[in-house]
């Protein structure tokens, strides 16, 4: 069987560890750390155990939006909390599935959205971490927008959907045979698109709309959080953009 390289946006991608090991660059000894879930996160919390491991004694306090990430910070070292023991965050790290031109983001097709946002929210600052291919011109040009959703509420939430113009679809576990369930008990409904975001203020009248099906707590659609975007590239360059840029080269 011949290698067929590094996944790209997976754990072997060099355009996300050049992403990542530049986000390292934004850590400072204290520092309160937002995880988020995902691959680059996965990078992220390997580089920021290396870091302390390192002796370059920095020293940091995490809260993480996943099991997974809980896990994997607590495996190489990190000190994690719950948010309510802390105060405001000092910065939050995540990746994402879209990055748009303006920062608006797509995130949840790792399926925990709702939390992503909780650990965003908490944070004086979100920093979006990823590879090239994760940029798109406009949200929805790859992939469905992920919906979390009680389950009692699924066949309603999927009916309203579809009066949207939408097409939804439950998203089941790795066995296929069950639905995939969030680390809040609830289920994903992703929605497939007509037609890719092209107009701006059309992403928030989207989210308004799903917002307002009952039922849905949460949708994958980041809107106006992102600060800063981390862009990795397979050479090892690194592309940065905060909020006001209106161009991500492509």
């Amino acid at each position: 069987m011949t290698d067929s390289g590094p996944e790209k946006g997976g754990v072997t991608d060099p355009a996300v560890h050049a992403a990542a090991a530049k986000a390292i660059e934004l850590i400072s000894d204290g520092a309160l750390v937002g995880l988020g879930s995902g691959r680059a996160v996965s990078v992220f919390i390997a580089k920021l155990g290396e870091l302390q491991r390192d002796g370059e004694h920095v020293r940091v306090t995490c809260v993480c939006a996943s099991r997974a990430s809980t896990l994997e910070a607590r495996r190489v070292g990190l000190s994690v909390v719950e948010l309510g023991e802390v105060g405001a965050l000092d910065l939050a790290i995540d990746g994402a599935d879209e990055v748009a031109p303006n920062l608006d983001v797509l995130k949840g097709r790792g399926g925990a959205l709702v939390r992503e946002r909780i650990v965003a929210a908490a944070a004086k600052s979100m920093v979006i971490v990823v590879g090239h291919d994760k940029l798109v011109h406009a949200l929805g040009e790859r992939g469905p927008v992920p919906l979390e959703v009680i389950p009692m509420a699924q066949a309603l939430v999927m009916r309203k959907v579809e009066a949207l113009g939408l097409a939804p679809r439950l998203r089941v576990d790795e066995s296929r045979s069950r639905p995939f369930i969030t680390d809040n008990g609830n289920v994903i409904v992703d929605c497939t698109l007509a037609n890719r975001i092209e107009v701006e203020s059309a992403a928030p009248d989207l989210e308004r709309a799903l917002l307002d099906i009952a039922g849905v707590v949460d949708t994958g659609l980041f809107l106006g959080m992102a600060d800063r975007v981390i862009v990795g590239r397979a050479d090892g360059e690194v592309d940065e953009r905060s909020r006001g840029a209106r161009r991500i080269a492509r």
